[in-house]
């Protein structure tokens, strides 16, 4: 299963995108529609509410006046949070019931409202926000009936739009016409969506050409690595003790190719062997990769022991990733946060790793001929390294 955030801003056109990705297959799970279920005539959670807030929050034809229970909770703090202790455990279990039903092999997208205000990200595969600026929103709100004055009111109590783009894996601009939103809509299910299921399905990685290709370097790197590794932590708890964004995605500044590394460490490596620390990763969308269980051993640590790693590549076609297992105390952990430490700190030492990724990318024909090419590199900087750690105390 496949499990997709889904959020936006009043009025940008949110609603419309999770019907579209409803009728492409996706099991739409909409939280406001359970949060009225939960409270619905004759349930559970409409009890809970007419015992606390008392018969006037209940209307003659027994259905939850909405307009006497919000001028209570919207004025006081307290009562909200009452309110939320009776509806919040309701829905979440209705939530989890509607995700056990869709099925293993299903693209679920859960329709919530607040998901960045709440800071529920972690527990999606992606995120996807749609987004229009504040003149369209208003004039949709205006449409249907709400005036100015309230609508400015309610997207003053949600996220800003910064907020929202950093929580994003996905962003569907919304500021045309319903036709635009529908293509942005179609084009994110055949291209990102369903191959990312259909990956996950098989525990298979996503690949890009095999061309060792250099970018400038992306100002959004580090918030998708924040992501990635809240995903990750959320899931693995405490099996996944330590992780890091390491390589030249890390490293502000420096161009390289478009792959995010991040290094989870481990006490000891046997631990990255449990079929539970593997299986976790799968589902999240990090397939092991058999065959790489090595780093290239360094010339002034020559013992191979001390560079044994586990591999986990990613199932989203959108956004490579590299996950590289290790131990903590392991040369090859210790190695990749110095270096990239290093790098971070000393400005010569950027310029002339780019000259040498550029040189390389200029000769190597293929991204596996350009990652063994530069193995003397790293041999060569290695007292440079060293020197600079002990100058300033560094340490992992």
């Amino acid at each position: 299963m496949v499990r997709i955030g889904l959020t936006g801003g009043i009025g940008s056109g949110k609603s419309t995108v999770s019907q579209r990705l409803g009728e492409l297959g996706a099991v739409v799970v909409d939280a406001d529609q359970l949060a009225r279920e939960v409270v619905s005539p004759g349930s559970q959670g409409l009890r809970a509410v007419r015992e606390r807030f008392g018969d006037g929050v209940v209307g003659p034809d027994g259905a939850l006046d909405r307009g006497a229970l919000g001028g209570i909770v919207f004025a006081d703090e307290r009562a909200r949070r009452d309110l939320e202790a009776i509806t919040h455990p309701l829905i979440a279990h209705r939530t989890g019931q509607l995700m056990a039903e869709a099925g293993e092999d299903a693209i679920v997208v859960h329709d919530v409202p607040l998901l960045v205000e709440k800071h529920m990200g972690p527990a999606y595969h992606l995120v996807v926000v749609v987004e229009a600026d504040h003149e369209s929103r208003l004039r949709r709100l205006e449409g249907r009936g709400l005036s100015g004055h309230d609508a400015r009111a309610r997207m003053e109590h949600q996220a800003t739009d910064e907020q929202r783009r950093a929580a994003a894996d996905v962003l569907i601009d919304n500021n045309g016409s319903v036709a635009d939103l529908v293509t942005q809509v179609d084009r994110v299910w055949q291209e990102r969506l369903r191959p990312y299921a259909d990956n996950v399905r098989t525990r298979t990685r996503a690949r890009r050409p095999d061309v060792p290709t250099l970018v400038e370097y992306d100002e959004t790197w580090p918030q998708q690595a924040d992501r990635l590794i809240a995903r990750i932590s959320a899931a693995m708890g405490a099996r996944a003790p330590e992780i890091e964004h390491i390589g030249s995605t890390a490293v502000p500044g420096l161009a390289g190719k478009d792959v995010i590394d991040l290094q989870i460490g481990v006490p000891d490596l046997h631990d990255a062997d449990d079929p539970e620390f593997v299986r976790t990763l799968e589902d999240l969308g990090f397939p092991r990769s058999k065959d790489n269980t090595m780093d290239n051993v360094k010339d002034e640590l020559p013992d191979p022991s001390l560079w044994v790693k586990r591999f986990h590549g990613s199932c989203d076609p959108g956004r490579v990733v590299h996950v590289h297992v290790r131990e903590t105390e392991g040369a090859g952990w210790q190695y990749a946060l110095l270096y990239r430490d290093w790098l971070r700190s000393d400005a010569q030492a950027r310029a002339d790793y780019l000259t040498e990724k550029h040189r390389l990318a200029g000769t190597c024909a293929t991204t596996s001929e350009y990652a063994e090419a530069k193995e003397p590199w790293f041999n060569h900087i290695w007292p440079r390294m060293q020197a600079w750690a002990r100058r300033t105390g560094w340490h992992s």
